[in-house]
């Protein structure tokens, strides 16, 4: 994308979300044209079955969005925009975690809905997917940044989520945090179990528990 282009669509996204009536979605025809693109990107999208060829299709399309998404949010009119928040959930899916939890405090701050096709709540949506890529990450073997967790508790704090989606995100964080930080590790996998019994971390907390035992130093002791 040309630098022109980006500025164009950086400058149309703030002047859509600057037009007159604060409860009505963002309606102009540089807003419609995106729509129009995110249709297509869409239909290209339900052509690929593999998630991980569709997470390369996503990481690919995103920067033809990303200008609109930045209008977007420096004109902070919270304004309902299907754009932003599509682009919000693909990159999660497409590993850009700090660019989805950017967009997610915006989203969060101003209550905007997901489009029709998302059946959950903004926060909910968020939560869950974080937490499932990091459980991806786990169950590869691969890392996965803490910070990312740990944000993601502090934006989706005091909204409306399903305990059994709150709790993974608790497992998620604790089983990440258990070699570095068990103590906190421990107060996030307690959480989990207290939220949702199910959530499978009974066996977890027993392990750290014993490591931290086994870590403390022994009590001092001497003759006077």
């Amino acid at each position: 994308m040309s630098h022109a282009r980006a500025h164009f669509q950086r400058a149309s996204a703030a002047k859509a979300s600057a037009l007159v009536g604060d409860d009505s979605p963002v309606n102009c025809s540089a807003y419609e044209l995106m729509l129009v693109k995110l249709a297509e990107d869409r239909r290209q999208l339900k052509l690929v079955h593999s998630m991980e060829r569709k997470a390369e299709v996503k990481r690919a399309v995103l920067p033809d969005y990303l200008p609109w998404v930045e209008g977007a949010l420096q004109a902070d009119s919270g304004r309902p925009d299907d754009v932003v928040t599509t682009v919000m959930m693909w990159s999660i899916d497409a590993g850009r975690f700090d660019t989805a939890l950017d967009i997610a405090e915006y989203v969060l701050r101003h209550n905007l809905p997901l489009p029709d096709k998302f059946t959950r709540t903004p926060a909910t949506a968020i939560a869950d997917q974080i937490a499932i890529a990091a459980k991806i990450a786990r169950d590869g073997k691969q890392s996965f940044d803490a910070r990312i967790l740990v944000y993601t508790h502090e934006l989706t704090k005091g909204h409306d989520i399903p305990d059994a989606a709150r709790a993974k995100l608790h497992k998620e964080t604790g089983l990440l945090m258990a070699e570095t930080d068990p103590v906190a590790a421990l107060e996030h996998l307690r959480r989990a179990q207290q939220l949702y019994d199910s959530v499978g971390v009974k066996k977890d907390i027993e392990r750290i528990e014993r490591a931290i035992k086994n870590s403390a130093p022994p009590p001092s002791g001497g003759q006077a």
